[in-house]
């Protein structure tokens, strides 16, 4: 009965992939975590100026440049 209840389900449901979220981690584990390969994107500059030069060369609009022609202008 208490699995075929969708509301409690789904709280179920939260409350196990909250838990399994949580853990801590040693400090001797800390330096590998905070390598540049562990980030999500390693090289955020280089990315968004190859985003900006793309937007621009195939007047493309990219998410954080606006509309505009092949010059590179805005």
């Amino acid at each position: 009965m208490f699995i075929t209840h969708p509301p409690r389900l789904l709280l179920l449901t939260i409350l196990l992939l909250s838990s399994a979220a949580c853990s801590s981690v040693a400090p001797w584990e800390r330096g590998n975590l905070a390598k540049p390969q562990m980030a999500i994107d390693p090289h955020p500059m280089q990315n968004s100026l190859r985003g900006h030069v793309y937007g621009s060369r195939e007047a493309a609009g990219a998410i954080s440049a606006g509309g505009g022609g092949g010059c590179g202008c805005y």
